[in-house]
């Protein structure tokens, strides 16, 4: 598996229209789900939360929760559906997560961490890997992390990521969580130098292909998130820069691809802004970016969005002059 860059598992955004789009821009890094609650996959419609289309591999299911059966089942619907990774999520810091026993609170109690993480590898031949913290609330020491990701590692977890800031539980928003707490990517180095066999990505404010050169020195692989949600063909740049891949489409390769799917889509019942919605900042940094999320925003990003209109939108592109060159992205 190759995790040298990878797309961060984001709520509201990482589902499989918007991994599929994003496979369209880059063949190389790897794409993550949207966190599932393991007991919303032992209670609920496997297919509607597992479902993908396979040209969206490479791609790893993040998963939640703190019972060692319930995430043994869920990595197993997982391998069943065909999912290349499965992720245990232990850095989400909402209230809600919190309330319910998973995510960032977890790193409270490395034991059942490791109970949890055992038994999920016990079902599955997949990598099982996990995405963390450097700490929560007032535990912010390295010793402290240090003690956590060895533990973990005694289950036979080979792969960690961490996002580089501490979780402030309970008084934080989400939102806040990403941007308040100080990045401390030393952290991240300290624990690569200290568990040389293992591999250590790292995750958090790393928004171009420069910064990623500079941590891949130091650690196996860079987590990129809100990045790639609002600059989607920031991927582009990181198939030549980082994996030296020349053969990358233009933004309007990108939408003339991604029309057959829509279409597909929309015969099965999906709306269209459910698809266009993630595709707002193609053109950010472009001339004519401001038209293209205003004509998304008034006719496509609608719920009743009217399906016709995707029969012309590459008229509109060009019309509009939108640059859809393989430029570099701003």
């Amino acid at each position: 598996m190759n995790r040298k860059v990878s797309v961060a598992p984001m709520m509201d955004c990482t589902d499989r229209h918007e991994r599929f789009f994003l496979r369209l821009i880059s063949k190389n890094t790897l794409l993550y789900s949207e966190m599932v609650v393991s007991e919303a996959i032992h209670r609920g419609d496997k297919k509607k939360l597992l479902e993908f289309n396979i040209n969206e591999k490479p791609i790893a299911l993040q998963i939640g929760g703190s019972s060692p059966a319930l995430l043994a089942e869920a990595t197993k619907a997982g391998e069943d559906f065909g999912y290349d990774e499965i992720n245990l999520n232990l850095g989400c810091p909402s209230k809600k997560v919190e309330k319910n026993k998973f995510g960032a609170c977890l790193m409270k109690e490395p034991n059942l961490v490791a109970d949890c993480l055992s038994k999920m590898q016990s079902v599955t031949k997949l990598p099982v890997t996990i995405k963390t913290r450097i700490g929560y609330d007032d535990t912010e020491d390295y010793e402290n992390l240090h003690h956590f990701i060895s533990t973990l590692k005694s289950t036979g977890v080979k792969t960690f990521i961490i996002h580089a800031r501490k979780a402030i539980l309970g008084k934080f928003t989400p939102k806040q969580n990403l941007n308040i707490p100080p990045l401390k990517y030393d952290f991240v180095y300290r624990l690569k130098k200290d568990f040389p066999n293992e591999e250590i990505i790292i995750n958090g404010g790393i928004t171009t292909t420069d910064q990623m050169k500079d941590h891949l020195e130091k650690v196996d692989g860079v987590m990129i998130g809100r990045a790639a949600y609002h600059t989607p063909y920031l991927l582009a740049d990181i198939e030549r820069d980082i994996f030296n891949n020349e053969n990358v489409p233009s933004r309007q390769d990108v939408i003339e691809q991604l029309l057959p799917y829509v279409r597909e889509e929309i015969k099965k019942g999906t709306r269209l802004n459910q698809i266009m919605r993630h595709t707002l900042g193609l053109f950010h940094g472009q001339t004519g970016s401001s038209f293209w999320k205003r004509y998304l925003s008034e006719n496509m990003c609608v719920r009743d969005a009217d399906v016709k209109k995707i029969d012309h939108i590459m008229d509109k592109i060009k019309y509009n002059n939108v640059d859809t060159s393989v430029s570099q992205s701003a």
